[in-house]
C-alpha cells in the first residue's frame, strides 16, 4: 500500500513523499485518514527536530509522519484487533499514549503513523492502551478537533482544590466558583468557553481576556452572555491585563481557576496575582524554550494555599469525553477553525504556523487545495469555493459537515 505523507526529517525539515506502507502485521491496523487539524506543537517539533522531547534522535535516517489530530477511516485490521474493531468504522487517536513510560506518541514519533499522510499503520499500543477510539459523529473534522478538545477537558480535570482543612485534594474546578481564562481568544481559547458552558461542573462566573479586540468580539459573538447566563454562568469579556480590575469583578475575592493560554512571562504574573484562596493556576500553553521562568508569589502559597498545574495533553478517558459531547451535539469545535487546506500545503503551514492569523487549521489528506482562509472562500473564483462559501455563510461563518462533504466530492 502506497502512503502519501509529510514526514520530518531534522530541524526545520519536512519533506512531502510518497512511499510504500509494509504489511501491518497481525497485531497492527491499516487506515485512511480524511482529515488532521494543525497544533502548534507540530509547529514546535519541526523547529526542534530530534530535540523535541517525543522526536526520535534518528529522524534524519528514520522520518517521522507528524501530525497528530486526525480521523479517518480503518481499512484493514489485523487479527489481534478483529473482535473490537472492523473495516469502515471512523476512528481518531489519542496520542498522548504514556506507553511503558515513554513520550512516544503518534505525529511525533512513529515512521508510518501520523496524520498528515493519506494512509497510516497504527501500532499495536495504540489498541493496547485504548487509545484508538471509534468515531460515531458524522464529519471527520469533528473527530480531528476532538483531540485539542480533550486537551481542554483534561485541563479542566486536572485542577484541584483542597477541602476544607484537610489533606484531601478535591479535582476538577470548583463548582459555582470564580474563573479566568487568560489570553484565551484563541481557538483553544474557544473551544474553552465552549465546554466550561455546557459541562457537567460549572463555574458561576466566567472572565475571558485577550488583548486582540477583534478576536475579543469574535469570542463574544460565538458564545454570547445571553447563552452563558441560560446555562447558567456570568460571563464577561474584557480588554485588560489589570489585576485590580478582574479582581473587582470577584468582589476582591479572586479566582478559584486561571487558565494561562499563552506562555508568556506576564500573562502567568497576572494569572499569579488573582489567583484566591486555594486558587489554581493552570499553565495551559506549553512553551518551546525549555528555560521558560516566570515569577510566583510563595507567601501566598503558604498562606493562601495557592498552587499550579499543566498538562500536555488529555488523556483517552478526556478524548472520549468530547467525542461524546460533539457527537451529542453539546459542544461545536467548529468555532475553532479558521482556515482549511490540502496536503500539499502543510509543510508551509507547519513552518509558519506561528506567523498566521486566525484560529486552527484543517487538513484533508485526499485533497490538493492552498490554505484558505474559511472567510475568504467568497473571493475565489471557482465553481466549487463559491458553493463553499455559501454554504458557510449559511452556518454563521463556521465549517460544517455540509461543507466537508462538498469539498471531498460525498
Amino acid at each position: 500500500m502506497k502512503t502519501k505523507a509529510v514526514r520530518l526529517y531534522g530541524k526545520n525539515d519536512l519533506r512531502l513523499e510518497k512511499f510504500e506502507l509494509p504489511a501491518i502485521k497481525d497485531n497492527e491496523i491499516l487506515a485512511r485518514v480524511v482529515s488532521d487539524s494543525i497544533c502548534m506543537s507540530s509547529h514546535k517539533a519541526a523547529l526542534q527536530g530530534a530535540d523535541h522531547k517525543r522526536v526520535p534522535n534518528d529522524i534524519a535516517t528514520n522520518p517521522t509522519i507528524i501530525g497528530h489530530e486526525f480521523c479517518g477511516e480503518l481499512v484493514e485490521v489485523g487479527a489481534k484487533w478483529q473482535h473490537q474493531y472492523k473495516p469502515g468504522d471512523r476512528f481518531t487517536i489519542q496520542p498522548a499514549l504514556n506507553y511503558k513510560g515513554s513520550l512516544d506518541a503518534p505525529g511525533y514519533s512513529y515512521p508510518y503513523c501520523g496524520g498528515n499522510a493519506t494512509y497510516i499503520i497504527i501500532p499495536n499500543e495504540v489498541m493496547e492502551l485504548g487509545c484508538l477510539l471509534v468515531y460515531k459523529g458524522e464529519g471527520f473534522f469533528y473527530g480531528s478537533l476532538a483531540e485539542p478538545m480533550s486537551c481542554i477537558v483534561g485541563g479542566f480535570h486536572a485542577n484541584y482544590h483542597t477541602t476544607g482543612g484537610s489533606y484531601i485534594h478535591e479535582m476538577g474546578i470548583r463548582e459555582g466558583g470564580n474563573m479566568a481564562m487568560l489570553a484565551a481568544a484563541g481557538p483553544m481559547g474557544f473551544g474553552s468557553i465552549d465546554y466550561a458552558l455546557h459541562c457537567d461542573r460549572k463555574p458561576k462566573l466566567i472572565v475571558v481576556t485577550d488583548i486582540d479586540e477583534i478576536k475579543l468580539r469574535r469570542a463574544a459573538e460565538m458564545y454570547t452572555v445571553e447563552h452563558a447566563s441560560e446555562c447558567g454562568v456570568e460571563l464577561i469579556y474584557k480588554n485588560t491585563s489589570d489585576p485590580k480590575e478582574l479582581l473587582a469583578l470577584t468582589g476582591g475575592k479572586g479566582y478559584d481557576d486561571v487558565f494561562v493560554n499563552v506562555p508568556v512571562v506576564s500573562v502567568v504574573a497576572l494569572a499569579d496575582k488573582i489567583l484566591g484562596k486555594d486558587g489554581c493556576l493552570n499553565f495551559f500553553s506549553g512553551p518551546t524554550s525549555p528555560d521558560f521562568t516566570a515569577p510566583f508569589n510563595f507567601y501566598n502559597v503558604h498562606y493562601a494555599s495557592t498552587h499550579v498545574v499543566g498538562v500536555s495533553g488529555g488523556n483517552a478517558d478526556d478524548m472520549l469525553e468530547s467525542l461524546r459531547m460533539i457527537e451529542q451535539g453539546k459542544i461545536n469545535p467548529a468555532t475553532m477553525l479558521t482556515h482549511v487546506g490540502g496536503l500539499d500545503c502543510v509543510i508551509e503551514t507547519i513552518l509558519t504556523l506561528d506567523t498566521i492569523p486566525g484560529g486552527k487549521k484543517l487538513i484533508y489528506s485526499d485533497v490538493d487545495m492552498p490554505l484558505t482562509a474559511i472567510e475568504d472562500f467568497d473571493k475565489i473564483d471557482s465553481p466549487l469555493c463559491k458553493k463553499l462559501a455559501e454554504i458557510i455563510k449559511r452556518n454563521n461563518g463556521l465549517w460544517c459537515v455540509e461543507a466537508e462533504k462538498v469539498l471531498l466530492g460525498f
